[in-house]
Order: structure tokens, then C-alpha cells, then sequence
């Protein structure tokens, strides 16, 4: 579980600080330009030759690896305008989702999501994204998104993006990570299965644990997308200038998708709950089988103890004591005993 760090506390407000997980690399900033006719892809060296992109015709998409340099949020977030707060949540990687609209640009947060095959394990990472007039920012915590399909669509002049405004980019953006966690969701499902199956056949603590981590996992996930749903409902409601009426319709999309996501999210937590009930039923069965083992085995000795008790009693006056053929007389007896016993046991299909 996150914990919230304590770095902020008695600070101004809007004081830049960044909160999340220590990164040490250099932050990498791209710069893709564009229209209808032109594209222009680079890696930016310095943080001023992107910030001319701003008085640019084009349409700018400026994507920031890293928030752990807080300088360079500041001063790309005061060239474009964008207020201390909104600047302060970027570097604090611990938001929730949700939609700022301050009129000139609106403040997007949304999460980011991966699922670790290995670990089983579904990790986080905050996506910032400022859409305002020709442009659209991003901030990611690291290297590595689901935005390469926006890339190449950028690249080739697929679709209408390179036709469309910024609004239909942030769009895309949007669209790329709410795509992206049906992907994890299909991987959870997928898991599910397997544990399923190992449940019915073999139910182990290490099983129960697994079951116990998924549901963790899956818990998390509704956390991070059921906000969604209300930042694409206010996205979709929004009559800021800076959403084209086209766009519009494709949010209507992803909100659906985000509908979707959270039904799928909610069937896989009962799904866990089942396969919690299972693994008791399986455990709870199984030993109801070693109890139906060991109680036949006691009932058959019960009359074997029995004829060995009184026969060990060694009275003077017992005349099978005496008897050349005593012994195995009771070791006849014991074994007809025992064999009437298990023939019973199967007629009632109890072994």
C-alpha cells in the first residue's frame, strides 16, 4: 500500500514538491508537432526549445518522463500559464482522478495501469495531462506508456487525429490508457482461471494467499478507475470552448468503456469472493474425508479392542484360556469382524 509522504506538511500551499517513489534517472521530454500536413517528432535537450511550441500554428503534444525535477514542471507549467496548485498536484503523484477546468486549459489525472504477470501485482503510475488552445501537455512518472498506437497514428496521418484539434489528442491520450486497462483486466481474468482450476485440485495455503493478492489487486483497480467515470461525465457535460463538438462523441465512448471496466472489475470481485469459498469448501471437504477415514479405521477396532479386552483379562476360571485353538479362534473371530465391517461400510458407500 502507498503511503502518503509527510515532505508537504506546514508548507505553502502550491510549494512543488514531489511525493511518490524516489526516481533518480533524468527526466526525458518529446516534442511532437503537427497539422494536417506537417509532423515533426523530437527528443527535447533543453526545456526552452520546447516552450516555443506554444506560439506555433501547429498542434504540440510536449510528453515529460519524470516528475522528479520539480524545476522543470515549474518552469514549463509557468510558461504555459498553469497555476501553482495544478503544478504542486503534478509533482505529487498520489492524486486521484479528476477534471480542473480553469478556462484557459483544463487539468486532467488519470492512472496508468500495468499488470505484473510474475508477481501478479497491478502497479500505478500517474498520468497529468493539460489540454489547452493548440496544445496538450503530459506529465508520466517514468519512461514507458501505452501511447505508442497514438504515436504511430500521429506518424502515419491515420485516422482524423493529425485533422482533428488538441481536444481530439487529449482524447486519444485518454482513449490509450482506458484501452489499456482491458488489457490488464484480461490478464486478471486469465489469472482467476488458473487459480480457479488449482483450487478445485489442490487447495494450499500458498493458493489461499494468491486468492487473498488478486483480490487486493482488484480492489485497487476499481479504486483507480471508478473516479473516471465522473471525470469523463464532467469532461462530457463541460461547455469550455476548448472541446471541439466532435470530440464530444468519442468521450460518450470512453465513458462507456469506463462503465464496462468498472462491471468487469465488480463480476471479478465476486469472482474472487467465489474462489474463496471454494478453497474453504475444497479444505473443509478434505477434511471431512481424513475424518471418514480415521472414524472407520476406529470403528473397526472398537469390537477388535473389544474381544482383545476380554480375552486379556486372564481370569482363572475362563475356559478359552486354557484352549489349544484359543488364539487363533480370536484371530479368526477379529478378522470376520473387521471384514463384516468393511463389507457393510461399502454397501452403505461409505468407503
Amino acid at each position: 500500500m502507498k503511503k502518503l509522504s509527510s515532505k508537504k506538511a506546514g508548507l505553502a500551499p502550491g510549494t512543488i514538491v514531489h511525493v511518490g517513489e524516489v526516481k533518480t534517472g533524468k527526466p526525458r521530454i518529446t516534442l511532437i508537432s503537427y497539422d494536417k500536413d506537417t509532423f515533426e517528432e523530437r527528443i527535447v535537450e533543453s526545456i526552452e526549445d520546447c516552450l516555443l511550441c506554444k506560439d506555433l500554428k501547429t498542434i504540440s503534444w510536449i510528453n515529460v518522463d519524470g516528475v522528479h525535477q520539480v524545476d522543470i514542471v515549474e518552469k514549463i507549467g509557468t510558461h504555459f500559464g498553469l497555476h501553482p496548485l495544478v503544478m504542486e498536484d503534478i509533482a505529487h503523484t498520489y492524486q486521484r482522478p479528476k477534471m480542473e477546468d480553469f478556462d484557459s486549459y483544463i487539468y486532467l489525472v488519470l492512472k496508468m495501469l500495468q499488470f505484473d504477470e510474475d508477481t501478479s501485482d497491478v502497479s500505478s503510475e500517474q498520468v497529468s495531462i493539460i489540454l489547452g488552445p493548440g496544445f496538450v501537455l503530459s506529465f508520466q512518472e517514468a519512461e514507458g506508456d501505452t501511447f505508442d498506437a497514438v504515436r504511430e497514428r500521429l506518424r502515419n496521418s491515420k485516422g482524423r487525429i493529425r485533422s482533428s484539434g488538441s481536444s481530439y489528442l487529449a482524447y486519444a491520450l485518454m482513449d490509450s490508457i482506458v484501452d489499456n486497462y482491458f488489457v490488464v483486466l484480461e490478464k486478471i481474468g486469465e489469472f482467476l482461471e488458473v487459480l480457479e482450476e488449482n483450487v478445485i485440485e489442490d487447495p494450499t495455503p500458498a493458493i489461499l494467499q494468491d486468492v487473498h493478492g488478486i483480490k487486493k489487486e482488484i480492489i485497487y483497480l476499481r479504486r483507480s478507475v471508478w473516479p473516471l467515470r465522473e471525470v469523463i461525465g464532467k469532461l462530457d457535460r463541460s461547455e469550455s470552448p476548448l472541446i471541439e463538438e466532435v470530440t464530444l462523441v468519442f468521450l460518450k465512448d470512453i465513458y462507456d468503456h469506463t462503465i464496462r471496466i468498472i462491471e468487469t472489475a465488480e463480476t471479478y470481485r465476486d469472482i474472487t469472493s467465489g474462489i474463496m469459498d471454494v478453497y474453504l469448501s475444497s479444505v473443509s471437504n478434505k477434511m471431512n474425508e481424513v475424518m471418514k477415514t480415521l472414524t472407520i479405521i476406529a470403528t473397526i477396532f472398537i469390537p477388535l479392542t473389544f474381544i482383545a479386552g476380554v480375552y486379556g483379562m486372564n481370569f482363572n476360571n475362563m475356559p478359552e484360556l486354557a484352549w489349544k485353538w484359543g488364539y487363533p479362534a480370536a484371530w479368526i473371530i477379529m478378522a470376520l469382524v473387521s471384514a463384516s465391517m468393511l463389507i457393510y461400510f461399502r454397501r452403505k458407500r461409505w468407503l
